[in-house]
C-alpha cells in the first residue's frame, strides 16, 4: 500500500500546526482523556480511517484503555463498559459525523443527553474535537494514507 501524495500538514504546515493547536485546547479543556479517545476511535471507525483507528486504539491502549472497551465502541449502545456521559458523547460524536445521513442530523434527544452530562465548556470542546477528528479521517482517507507507516515515511520526507 502507498499514500497517493505526500500528507497535505506536511505540503502546507500552518495546517498541521492549526491542528496541533486545536488539539491542545481540546485536551486542555477537562474533558476526560478517555472521553476525548473515544471521540477519535468512534468517527474514525465512521469514515474508514484506518490511520486513525490504529493510532488511536494505540494511544488508548497506552492511556491504559482496555481491550473490551476499545473493542466495543462500534457497538457501544449494546456493550456495559461505558458509562452515561461516554454513551451520550458517543451519540453526539455518530451525528455530527454522520450530517447528510438525516434531515435532522443532531436530533434535540442526543443534544439534551450530551448537556445533561457536560456544561456548555465542555460541549464546546466536544464538537470541537469532533470536528477536529473529521478532518484528520478526510485528510487520510482522501490520501489514502497507510496505517501504521503513513506518518513515519512522511516524516522522513
Amino acid at each position: 500500500m502507498q499514500s497517493r501524495m505526500q500528507h497535505p500538514v506536511y505540503l502546507i504546515p500552518d495546517a498541521l500546526q492549526a491542528l496541533m493547536a486545536l488539539n491542545k485546547a481540546t485536551e486542555a479543556s477537562g474533558v476526560p482523556h478517555t472521553t476525548l479517545g473515544l471521540i477519535h476511535l468512534r468517527a474514525s471507525q465512521i469514515n474508514g480511517c484506518s490511520v486513525c483507528v490504529d493510532m488511536h486504539a494505540k494511544m488508548a491502549r497506552q492511556q491504559g484503555e482496555t481491550d473490551e472497551r476499545m473493542f466495543a465502541v462500534a457497538a457501544w449502545r449494546d456493550a456495559p463498559y461505558f458509562s452515561d456521559a461516554e454513551r451520550a458523547v458517543l451519540a453526539l460524536t455518530e451525528s455530527v459525523t454522520r450530517l447528510a445521513d438525516s434531515s435532522d442530523p443532531v436530533p434535540d434527544a442526543i443534544w439534551k443527553e450530551a448537556a445533561r452530562h457536560f456544561d456548555e465548556k465542555a460541549l464546546a470542546a466536544i464538537l470541537l474535537a469532533i470536528a477536529q477528528i473529521n478532518v484528520w479521517n478526510r485528510l487520510n482517507v482522501g490520501v489514502r494514507a497507510v496505517a501504521g507507516t503513513a506518518w513515519k515515511a512522511e516524516a522522513r520526507g
